[in-house]
Formats: C-alpha cells, structure tokens, sequence
C-alpha cells in the first residue's frame, strides 16, 4: 500500500503516544517529535510504501527516546485483557458442536476481532475494559468480508503472519482448528519489538510453539513484513505456502506490494486509507483471499 497524505498525521499522532508511554520529559518528547518529523519530511512521498515510512520513523522515535521497547508495559496489559475474554470466545465457537466449516469460519472470526488491540492509532478506541463488550457485539455481526470458505480449501501449509500481542492468543484458536483439519502451520513474529506486535518473547511465554509447527521472524523489527529485511527461509516458506494467512493493517500495508498468494487479509479496517485500499469501509471485520487461482 503507498502512503497517503493522511498517514502523516497519524504516524505523527502515534510518535507522540508512544513518546508519553516511554517519558515524562516534555523536551524530550518535543525532540523525538521534531527528530520524527525530519524522517516523515525526507521519506514522504505518494509513491512510498506507507509501513516502510513508518518504520523509519518509528526506528528514529526509540533511538531518540533511547527506548527500544516503549509499549513493553502495555504488551502485558494487552495480553492479561485477551486473557480474561479468551474463555469467551472458546464457548462461542464451540457452541452447539458447529460442523469443522463453519468452526473455522468462528475461529477466524474471534482473531479477527481480537485485532481490535491496537493501541495508538488515532481515533480509535482500544481500551481493555471495552473488550469484552466489543468482542461480543462483533461476534454477533460476524464477517462483514468472509472468504472462510474458499480457504478451507488450502489450509495445508500455512504461513500465518502475526500481528499483535492479545490477538496473538485468539490466533491460537485459528491454529487448533487448522491442526485439526491435518494442516501444517509456520507462525512468522517481528524480529524485534516495534509496537505492540508479537515477538519471540510472546511465543516462549504463552507456549505458542507448542501449538504450531515451525517458529519463523520478519528479520526485523520493521513495521509489517519488509522484503528486504526478511530472511531467505522466510521468503522460501511464503513462496511455498498453500496459503498465507496476514493478520493486521501493517502486514497488509507491506504484503499487498507484492505478489504472494493466495493471500488471507485478516483484519479490521481500522484506518481509512487502508480500507480505501481494500476497496472497502471503513470498520469492518475482513477475512478477504486475493492472489487466489
């Protein structure tokens, strides 16, 4: 996806969230913002791919601020909220012992809901204590794009993408049903910590290794998948997949430059420019297959 000239501001708004979670110092949090601004200043362009920006700009922001990790106390928060609503979610997909089509079609549906946790992004309210009310509100509405079906068809080797911390653990429930259906899963994380995505770190503490088949990482601590930071394996492992499964908006912004495939786009439409690109609205709960024969 190329750069809008709305992600500036909202690049710029995420900077500054992100410099209050890391400092109380309001000089340094006007130098980090003045630093970032010189990065949105030399890299903007209608032509730039917008998550590579971002990436600059977010390096810039922790080198500033000299904190490689502004969200780790907010990752905790994240996933000890997923945590509480996990057992909800469980119960209504299993509900009334559903057929293995529509299982998967709820699982998918519960970790695209779980995309929610994203904390930052301008206008949008990702509070923990709204969760729960959320997660139930979404799941009644189900899929506004759902392509579940046709990727039951290519669940044999998957490469799933991952995305945030919280969402992570809802993933989960996806890798349960595709195991179930006898497929193979490589789970790819961030090299490093950029945001509140999931890391290594995640994988070791909830034991997500358990669940998949092969542990792989972007390289980087990019935002999304950059294909010039990524490792050979990686490549090698997305070329090969029967599907690969993307999670979030970053991913999205990075993958839909290139052309993997098939591909799952699964996310909520969050920010406006990225369901412009989407051909859709804005606030929708996607499970969307492009790159598909």
């Amino acid at each position: 996806m190329k750069m809008n000239p709305r992600c500036t501001y909202c690049l710029l708004s995420r900077v500054h969230f992100q410099s209050k979670l890391s400092t109380d110092d309001e000089d340094l949090i006007s130098k980090t913002i003045k630093e970032c601004l010189g990065v949105v200043n030399k890299y903007y362009s209608p032509e730039a791919v917008s998550a590579s920006v971002a990436t600059k700009v977010h390096r810039k922001c922790y080198e500033v601020l000299e904190d490689n990790d502004p969200y780790a106390v907010t990752k905790k928060l994240i996933s000890q909220a997923a945590l509480k609503v996990l057992p909800v979610a469980k119960e209504k997909i299993y509900e009334n012992s559903p057929d293995n089509r529509e299982l998967f079609r709820r699982a998918v549906l519960a970790s695209v809901i779980a995309n929610y946790f994203d904390f930052g992004i301008m206008g949008f309210d990702a509070s923990e204590d709204k969760f729960e009310a959320a997660f139930l509100n979404f799941f009644e509405r189900g899929l506004d794009v759902d392509d579940t079906p046709k990727m039951l068809g290519l669940l044999q080797d998957v490469v799933y993408i991952a995305d945030n911390c919280g969402e992570i653990l809802f993933d989960m429930l996806v890798f349960d049903i595709i195991k179930k259906l006898g497929g193979k899963i490589t789970l790819v994380v961030r090299g490093g910590p950029i945001l509140t995505d999931v890391t290594l770190e995640e994988v070791k503490e909830f034991e997500i290794d358990k669940k998949v088949d092969r542990i792989l990482t972007t390289g980087s601590n990019a935002v999304g998948v950059l294909i010039e930071e990524a490792p050979a394996e990686l490549l090698k492992a997305m070329k090969d997949a029967t599907l690969i499964i993307s999670k979030g908006m970053a991913n999205y912004e990075t993958l839909s430059e290139h052309n993997f495939g098939p591909v799952a786009y699964m996310l909520l439409t969050k920010c406006e420019c990225v369901a412009e690109d989407l051909g859709l609205e804005q606030g929708l709960v996607v499970a969307k297959l492009v790159n598909y024969p």
